[in-house]
């Protein structure tokens, strides 16, 4: 444990704002855990009937459940329960876009190669798993919200070919709405947060196993590190935990978030206007708006393409991301080590394919808002729906040409940058009569940073015989590494 210990101390670890995301993604979970142990004491998971009686006065004498009942109680009655409750929904927010930001900081950086492919599986599980977590807490209060949610569920899990009413049977105890708490409960209260806390430590492993990746530098290569010693690193995690901890509370005291006494008890026959999924969820949502309402009949069942579509195209976008690491890996062919993080101008192509991700993950949680844009801005629906299936279709290739040029084109003025310098806009006379502008040269380590980017250039195949799968990964890696500026 000694030597552990040492070799601990002894490392050095990257200091940069954009590493920070994973830390604040694991400290929002510490509070998440911390509230969600103080709530589950007051809290019933039943669904068992009764006549409220609190000091809510508009719900009183309504009937509800036990579970609602609680959570009115721990919201009006409880000591701070209100406070530990609102802390509990916002720093579960909180932890679910600190986790995006993290992929997506991973992905545009080129965090996911060698050797992290592992951890870039492990970090996308984390955040399927959190979404689960979220979407299984949402439903406890049981009130008319999270009941709307559960019926959008439980269609889309009868939509599944020849099993669909079997898992939903299962779901929810029997026929919807059943008896959703006795699975949702145990998931949300224990076995999620277990898996959660796996990947995690599984995370804290694999970055302990490999060298921490860094952006590219002066003096800085694949074989060292530059940065803070493990001191200074565990000082800076304990001050940004305690900056996490501050903002959940003063969100958790400020803003009031998921007011249930609002909406009351939930009922299948009723629902509210006007709300929706919770926005990380609101994708799923918006697919189901712009799907066609196709129905086709095989073999004597009636399958629902509107909603089997929508959840095959979101399981495919998922399905890519979680393989993206592999994908490229194939196309570049690379089996060395990564440890430098790439600047997203630096490799186009990744990065067009990552703003086209967005722009289609954009448009389909556009569209869950539809109806309240069709409202708010006093537009028609049907075209709103129309003009979001066009997006959806042509916006994302678009969003790759156009962002791969943009980056092109960046890179292209950090190279002249870097050898013409800055222009400081005196104008000189040369000894011949001619004029030209002074340049102020950039310093050494600015014009590595601009310029110091190499592309590799991938070797065509040889042979007599090239098979068509060698061709094209030849012309992708093309696309790739191919350099943006001659050198």
């Amino acid at each position: 444990m000694r030597r552990w210990l040492d070799g601990l101390r002894g490392r050095v670890f990257p200091d940069h704002w954009s590493l920070l995301f994973g830390q604040i993604a694991f400290y929002s979970f510490v509070m998440v855990t911390i509230s969600g142990l103080v709530l589950m004491v007051p809290y019933e998971p039943s669904l068992d009937p009764v006549v409220y009686d609190g000091p809510y006065a508009p719900l009183r004498g309504v009937t509800m459940s036990r579970a609602l009942d609680s959570t009115l109680a721990i919201s009006f009655e409880m000591r701070a329960g209100l406070l530990v409750r609102q802390v509990h929904h916002w720093a579960s927010l909180l932890m679910v876009a600190a986790i995006m930001l993290h992929l997506l900081r991973l992905f545009f950086t080129g965090g996911f190669r060698r050797p992290r492919r592992t951890s870039w599986v492990v970090v996308f599980t984390l955040f399927l798993v959190m979404l689960g977590a979220a979407l299984t807490g949402t439903s406890l209060p049981d009130d008319m919200l999270s009941g709307s949610s559960l019926a959008v569920i439980d269609g889309v899990v009868k939509s599944i070919p020849f099993i669909g009413a079997e898992i939903s049977s299962l779901m929810f105890g029997g026929q919807f709405p059943g008896d959703v708490l006795a699975l949702f409960y145990p998931l949300h209260a224990y076995v999620l947060p277990a898996v959660m806390v796996g990947l995690f430590i599984a995370l804290a492993v694999l970055a302990l196993k490999h060298r921490p990746a860094q952006f590219e530098g002066p003096g800085r290569t694949n074989d060292n590190i530059v940065g803070r010693p493990a001191v200074v690193a565990a000082v800076k995690g304990a001050g940004l935990f305690a900056f996490v901890a501050g903002v959940s509370l003063l969100m958790g005291a400020t803003a009031t978030i998921n007011p249930i006494w609002m909406y009351g008890p939930a009922d299948p026959a009723d629902a509210s206007a006007g709300i929706g999924p919770a926005w990380y969820l609101a994708f799923l949502d918006g697919a189901l708006r712009l799907a066609p309402g196709w129905e086709v009949e095989l073999w004597g069942r009636t399958l629902t393409l509107a909603i089997l579509l929508p959840v095959a195209l979101c399981t495919l976008f998922f399905i890519v991301l979680a393989a993206y690491p592999f994908i490229e890996d194939w196309i570049l062919g690379d089996r060395k080590d990564q440890n430098l993080l790439e600047r997203p101008r630096n490799n186009p192509t990744r990065t067009g394919i990552g703003v086209a991700g967005i722009v289609f993950y954009g448009v389909l949680w556009a569209a869950a808002a539809a109806d309240t844009l069709a409202i708010t801005f006093h537009w028609s629906f049907n075209t709103l729906i129309r003009l979001f299936q066009v997006l959806l279709i042509i916006g994302p290739p678009i969003a790759l040409v156009i962002t791969r040029r943009i980056c092109i084109g960046l890179e292209r003025a950090d190279l002249d940058l870097a050898e013409h310098g800055v222009e400081t806009g005196r104008v000189v006379r040369l000894p011949n009569g001619g004029y030209a502008e002074d340049h102020r040269t950039l310093t050494p380590y600015r014009r590595w940073a601009l310029a110091g980017h190499t592309h590799a250039v991938p070797e065509p195949p040889t042979g007599f015989r090239i098979s068509l799968v060698r061709r094209l990964r030849f012309r992708l890696a093309t696309l790739f590494d191919a350099p943006s500026h001659p050198r």
